[in-house]
Parts: C-alpha cells; sequence; structure tokens
C-alpha cells in the first residue's frame, strides 16, 4: 500500500501524488479510495479504490533502474528487427514493465525514424502510442535521473539515432 505524500507512476497519467487516503462509499459499499494529483495539472483529482487491479500504479523507479532502462536504447532490440503484432504492443505497454514499455518505444522510435529514410509514412496510431508511451516513461526516467524531460528526450534520441544518416537526426 502506498502513503499520503508517495509520488507513483499511475496508469496513463504518469507522475501523481497521493494526497490522500480514505473511505468512499460507492454504490453502497465503503471502500478505501487514493486520491491522486498528476504532478502536471494539479486541478485534476483522481480517485481509484485501494487495491485495484485495473489500473497500474507503481512506486517511481531509482537511478539504477532508470539506468538499465535507458541501455535498451543503446540497441536496435529484437523486436525492433523482426515483424510484430501490433495488438501485442498495448497489452506490454498496461503490463506496468517498464523494460517491455521501454522496448515498444525503441522498436517504435527506430521504425519512426526508418520511415522517414524510406519517405514512408509513420501510421498515426503508432505515432499515437509512441508518443503517449514515451512522455510517460521519459518524465519518469528524468525524473530518477534527476535531469529534465529534454535532456532525457535528448539523451535517448542520439541512442536511437545513433547509425542513422545525418539528414534523419
Amino acid at each position: 500500500m502506498f502513503a499520503i505524500g508517495d509520488h507513483i507512476i499511475y496508469s496513463t497519467h504518469g507522475l501523481c501524488r497521493i494526497n490522500d487516503i480514505c473511505d468512499e462509499t460507492v454504490s453502497g459499499v465503503t471502500k478505501k479510495y487514493y486520491k491522486l494529483h498528476p504532478l502536471e495539472n494539479t486541478l485534476v483529482t483522481i480517485s481509484t479504490p485501494v487495491g485495484n487491479d485495473k489500473v497500474v500504479m507503481l512506486k517511481l523507479l531509482q537511478k539504477e533502474q532508470a539506468l538499465e532502462i535507458i541501455d535498451v536504447f543503446k540497441k536496435p532490440e529484437v523486436e525492433s528487427q523482426t515483424p510484430q503484432n501490433p495488438k501485442t504492443q498495448p497489452n506490454k505497454i498496461h503490463s506496468g514493465d517498464r523494460m517491455q514499455i521501454a522496448g515498444v518505444i525503441n522498436a517504435l522510435m527506430r521504425k519512426k525514424f526508418d520511415t522517414q529514410i524510406q519517405k514512408e509514412s509513420f501510421y498515426a496510431h503508432d505515432y499515437k502510442l509512441l508518443n503517449n508511451t514515451q512522455i510517460i516513461l521519459f518524465k519518469e526516467l528524468a525524473h530518477a535521473m534527476d535531469i529534465s524531460f529534454e535532456d532525457i528526450n535528448k539523451m535517448i534520441n542520439e541512442l536511437v539515432t545513433e547509425d542513422l544518416p545525418q539528414e534523419v537526426k
């Protein structure tokens, strides 16, 4: 169980702070609920039952874990070299496993740059999946590394584009 004041990753909202844990009655059933606020938008309040398995709530990464995840972007993953079923990507993302999430982001980033080289279109659903997932993971990595989002974004983009022609970078 998390405590009031903890910073966590919450599902699609990313970095959040737990502001309260209280009892709420919904449909005649009283349960404990977390009251969360996304760090980016304190006007939003999220209420979710304690012990809810349908959403991902994770402790924030430590620096050592962040470094391991950044290593994923140093090489083309097997996933990015073989055709993959796009239907499995959301499952990997919703699993909450940051290594799998980084693998999906790495594959999609490389696919995006490859489509630029080939002068092809990058599919809108791939772009949306990449953009949303990348923002949440990169913000968490930046927090763990105590650097800005812009710095982590630049660092990872450099790792992914290291072997690409100059005009794509």
